[in-house]
């Protein structure tokens, strides 16, 4: 049972629908996951878990308009851990209900710390996962959270994926008109790598439409990758989205962009996910545009 325990997260690494026969050397990687999942219990008793966050740049100003909460892991040994490697298995334990409400909390936390320097409008970009989407006390713990840390709900962007709405599309559209009306704006993120329908799109009330970053990538290489985003982005504005770019590493990527029309743009040419306090470093160091 033990071995086929191991083929099976094999199974789940490769992308799932697939299956994996047992070989000795899961074993290893089995034990590595039992190790991670179990000190993940006590993450959050233990103050291990932190938030980083990655500036939105407006594409015309060159303000920060918005930053994107990202959750981080420090574990006592093994340092920073990536969150390719833990989430997974906070989804699968069902832990991640539970760090999720963390999240949303610490960031509005943040964001009012925000408003009270007195640094302007921003607003705070949050993952949500499937789990947590799924989860049915969702969205009173969303609307308990704004209340109990004061955040305006405009100011808060839920980032939901693609495939994530298309797995039970009535319950979807029901839980985001529900978010909708009470002004939480929604954002659909990685969009080209789901499967979304086109006419369901339309019937989401999403307010912003995020480019994965394998589009943008290419852009300054490949007139191909330059025509689809273009594409992409037109596509955004025809539904009255923001449309927002992950992924921009150079001066490059961001001419294109925007001469297209990206309203907003995130990635290293800006800057890396950053501690809180040198996040407000990064914007007090740089009043008004931060791109040529």
């Amino acid at each position: 049972i033990r071995n086929a325990d191991a083929a099976m997260y094999r199974a789940k690494d490769e992308g799932r629908d697939s299956y994996q026969l047992y070989e000795p050397a899961m074993n290893a990687r089995s034990l590595e996951r039992l190790a991670l999942e179990t000190a993940l219990h006590h993450a959050l008793e233990r103050s291990e878990l932190t938030l980083y966050f990655q500036p939105l740049v407006d594409a015309n100003s060159g303000e920060i308009t918005a930053v994107e909460a990202l959750l981080r892991w420090n574990h006592p040994d093994l340092g920073l851990v990536p969150p390719a490697d833990f989430i997974p298995i906070a989804e699968d334990t069902g832990l991640i209900v539970s760090i999720g409400e963390w999240v949303l909390r610490s960031a509005c936390s943040r964001h009012r710390e925000w408003r009270k320097r007195g640094l302007g409008d921003m607003r705070m970009m949050v993952n949500i996962s499937a789990r947590q989407f799924r989860d049915p006390a969702f969205f009173d713990m969303v609307v308990r959270v704004l209340a109990e840390t004061g955040m305006p709900a405009h100011q808060l962007t839920l980032e939901l994926t693609e495939s994530m709405l298309m797995d039970g599309i009535q319950h979807s559209i029901e839980l985001l008109d529900r978010l909708h009306a009470f002004d939480v704006r929604l954002a659909l993120d990685d969009f080209g790598t789901g499967y979304s329908s086109l006419a369901y799109l339309k019937r989401f009330p999403i307010s912003e439409l995020k480019i994965d970053r394998l589009f943008v990538r290419g852009i300054d290489r490949s007139a191909r990758d330059v025509e689809l985003v273009g594409a992409v982005i037109a596509l955004g504005h025809s539904l009255d989205l923001l449309v927002i770019a992950e992924g921009v590493e150079s001066l490059a990527h961001f001419k294109v962009l925007r001469e297209y029309g990206c309203d907003l743009m995130q990635g290293f040419h800006f800057s890396r996910p950053l501690p809180w306090d040198e996040l407000l470093a990064f914007h007090e160091s740089r009043p008004g545009r931060i791109v040529g």
